[in-house]
């Protein structure tokens, strides 16, 4: 199998890279480098193909990329006191309502 094919990833896992790619690209990241991203993510979730003869075959899938921003966001919150939390909040309140235009 010639490098970069990818004949041996299941539907989903193309629909999932494709979505990852979309994302970047909206952010303003390059198709090519999009494109690049979303795979190494598949392959970091997955481990590689799930089809007959993948890497990744008969491999428990952990989705280790998709935890990593809410464990990140929990340990940044609880580093903060309680007032650094709610002046946050209340600026971001304010920042919803400025932005709606009421």
């Amino acid at each position: 199998m010639p490098q970069g094919d990818k004949g041996k990833y299941t539907d989903k896992q193309v629909r999932k890279a494709e979505h990852i790619a979309d994302s970047y690209e909206k952010r303003g990241v390059s198709e090519e480098a999009a494109e690049a991203r979303a795979w190494a993510t598949v392959n970091k979730d997955d481990g590689g193909g799930k089809k007959p003869g993948g890497s990744g075959r008969g491999k428990a899938t952990g989705h280790p990329a998709a935890h990593a921003g809410g464990e990140k966001g929990g340990k940044a919150s609880a580093a903060r006191t309680p007032e650094e939390r709610s002046a946050s909040a209340r600026k971001a309140a304010a920042t919803r309502k400025a932005n709606r235009g009421g």
